[in-house]
């Protein structure tokens, strides 16, 4: 923080009684009193008041700051010695309401850290369905209503709990399985109606990991400076993106997504797909070398935790009948292309260290092979593209699929999502080498691009893909999920099912036509 922040001169006593409070001792922001506030004040209504008690000095200077960047009051501090009381209104004071706020979760410095728990032995795959080739699907995401947004919302921030959450969200599942019925889509997905993103969500299940918004982080690294001009350049609205903080050993003791397989395989009578971010992506999310204090001494100790994790998952999903699990890394293209030109991507993970592309992309292999180990190939499936957070076609990295074809070829998975449709992606012929044991789901649509494409424009795509690696090797997607931050689609759900109605239209004439 800026050593010029100053809360002003300290008062004899509040002038309100606080909602909640808890006491943060000596911990400074950058040392994790940040993560207590947000945990403790995310359950409040806006103009809730929240005493944080502390004794140590530099809070003085860095809180004042930190409630300046993200959008909360400070509206008095009282000091005692070395005693201190710092009281902070949710948002602006002015939009204090005289109702009850929801109770305060308590005082979670006491609380210890999770004991992880590692099962003596993972689930054998159930028998699924198959993907027949030229099957039309979804990447993943899915627009989500405003009522969906403000219940998940509502969820992360403690105000609704998980039961009435998860009915919430078994509505917004119901509304997009039926839209791709109606789409006529041979594999469906749950649209991530549970999510706030596609990669981050996991921050908010894993034990000793805790979703906080970028701009809390600022506080608790080492060059605040640095982290705002990163910030800026890539064009990261900070207070609206979560980021996962990891603060104790990685653990899954809730599923991450098999709750959401269950769902929608309960509702649905087609093979279902899931996504999970890849063990790269989630690595370089979770590993900020430019945090102070980090419970993992390295990124290659986190790395063999976001493993163990990931592949507990996987088994549970294999084993809950899931047709397909696609694993997301898209932070692969900002590996080789993130530094040409001007432009940034932002996507999880490009805060994070990262070394040589090579040595990027080997420690990658490396971990998407020690989490498939042993599983069937033919359901797994992994996801590439270039940024989905804007429909802006220029903000997102461009580059051909050339630096990763050694990737590809050597995944150990039996389908790879391609973004193929728009320009940035390069020519689909550049993939003609890829191994022979790979399904290529092309991408025939383009979620950023609001007109549907024509059927005659898709199917000339369908075609060319089908001459190029034969029909029993083509699978037939959108480039990108239509909604990969829930505060952010690119897409409306209108929109993804008329696409989605084209791509199974287009299909359909390319298999007339044979």
């Amino acid at each position: 923080m800026s050593g010029s922040a100053s809360p002003g001169d300290p008062v004899e006593r509040h002038p309100f009684a606080p909602d909640a409070g808890f006491d943060g001792g000596d911990l400074d922001c950058g040392g994790g009193l940040l993560l207590l506030i947000r945990r403790n004040i995310d359950p409040l209504a806006p103009g809730g008041l929240l005493e944080i008690r502390s004794t140590e000095s530099t809070v003085e200077i860095e809180l004042p700051a930190w409630c300046r960047m993200t959008g909360n009051e400070l509206v008095s501090w009282t000091k005692q010695g070395e005693q201190r009381s710092y009281l902070v209104s949710k948002g602006p004071l002015a939009e204090r309401r005289p109702a009850t706020p929801p109770p305060s979760p308590g005082p979670v410095r006491d609380r210890p850290l999770v004991e992880v728990s590692v099962p003596d032995s993972l689930p054998e795959p159930a028998p699924a369905p198959a993907v027949e080739p030229l099957s039309v699907m979804g990447i993943g995401s899915w627009p989500r209503p405003r009522w969906m947004l403000q219940a998940m919302h509502d969820h992360l921030e403690g105000r609704l709990d998980g039961d009435a959450f998860h009915e919430t969200a078994d509505d917004a599942v119901r509304l997009v399985l039926d839209a791709q019925r109606r789409a006529g889509v041979d594999v469906v997905t749950d649209g991530e109606q549970r999510r706030d993103n596609y990669a981050s969500f996991v921050g908010g299940l894993l034990d000793n990991c805790q979703l906080i918004p970028l701009s809390d982080l600022t506080a608790m690294v080492d060059d605040p400076d640095e982290f705002h001009r990163e910030l800026r350049a890539l064009d990261v609205p900070a207070e609206d993106v979560r980021h996962p903080v990891v603060h104790g050993p990685l653990g899954r003791s809730r599923p991450l997504a098999a709750h959401e397989l269950a769902f929608a395989r309960s509702c649905a009578g087609t093979p279902v797909k899931v996504a999970l971010p890849g063990p790269y992506l989630l690595t370089r999310t979770m590993w900020l070398d430019c945090l102070r204090e980090r419970p993992y001494a390295t990124r290659d100790d986190l790395a063999v935790d976001v493993v163990r994790v990931l592949r507990e998952e996987l088994h549970a999903l294999l084993a809950g009948g899931a047709a397909l699990v696609q694993f997301d890394e898209p932070v692969l293209t900002e590996v080789v292309y993130g530094e040409v030109g001007a432009k940034r991507s932002f996507m999880c993970g490009a805060l994070s260290e990262k070394l040589t592309p090579e040595r990027e992309l080997a420690f990658a292999a490396d971990l998407l092979r020690e989490t498939v180990r042993g599983l069937p190939a033919e359901r797994l499936g992994l996801h590439v593209c270039r940024g989905n957070w804007t429909p802006d076609e220029s903000a997102a990295l461009s580059g051909d699929y050339r630096p990763l074809l050694g990737f590809l070829g050597d995944a150990p998975v039996g389908s790879l999502f391609l973004e193929l449709c728009t320009p940035r992606a390069g020519e689909l012929e550049l993939l003609r080498d890829l191994p022979g044991d790979k399904r290529i789901g092309v991408g025939v649509v383009n979620p950023k691009d609001p007109a549907v494409e024509s059927v005659e424009v898709i199917r000339e795509g369908i075609a060319r893909a089908v001459n190029l690696f034969g029909k029993e090797r083509v699978l037939l997607a959108p480039d990108c999920g239509f909604a990969t931050f829930a505060d952010n689609p690119v897409a409306s759900a209108r929109t993804a099912e008329a696409k989605l109605a084209a791509v199974v239209e287009a299909r359909d004439g390319v298999v007339d036509s044979e």
